[in-house]
């Protein structure tokens, strides 16, 4: 991608917009396991943070696409509760329904949780849960640090939490008062 760079400024583009960049179990990555780790087939994070200097170099802004209302079956937390059932200190990070949860069924057979669309491989995240919020939170954060220049949400309606995202804005602009959002 830097090496097109030059082109895309002559060509007058002032942001760049990129679909999930995390790790993710899909080449689409809207599957994230991993909200701190650039995929390694995108050439992780130091490649990101090549491309932010090489951006910002020719004044250009690079947006990520944040999804947070979900999560991929790799995801730690969901793994923990997979394994660990009840006894598990992440139950209230999703939205459970009966044990065993079954995250390799077809989407039209019980899994056990909410799923985004339904499907097992999209386990649904509670946002009325504290800890997830600041999991949210702090990975928004964690990337404006970072050099990102803002957030593209996606699907921001299936977190139907004002108070949320008035804080996601105000954490977010703190970083960065430039941030897109």
């Amino acid at each position: 991608m830097v090496e097109h760079l030059d082109y895309l400024q002559y060509l007058g583009i002032t942001a760049i917009y990129f679909n999930p960049i995390f790790k993710s179990t899909a080449n689409h990555r809207y599957h994230t396991y991993d909200y701190y780790q650039v995929d390694p087939i995108l050439g992780g994070n130091d490649a990101l943070q090549t491309l932010l200097d090489e951006t910002h170099k020719r004044g250009m802004r690079v947006i990520l696409d944040g999804v947070f209302n979900h999560t991929g079956r790799g995801f730690f937390q969901f793994n923990h509760i997979v394994e660990n059932g009840p006894m598990s200190p992440y139950l209230d990070w999703f939205i459970i329904k009966n044990y065993p949860l079954k995250p390799y069924n077809a989407p039209n057979e019980q899994h056990g949780y909410e799923a985004w669309l339904n499907l097992p491989a999209l386990s649904k995240l509670n946002i009325a849960t504290p800890a997830v919020r600041e999991f949210i939170l702090n990975v928004a954060c964690y990337w404006i640090e970072f050099g990102v220049d803002g957030w593209r949400l996606d699907v921001p309606y299936e977190i139907d939490d004002d108070d949320f995202w008035r804080e996601f804005h105000k954490r977010v602009k703190g970083v960065n008062p430039e941030a897109y959002i």
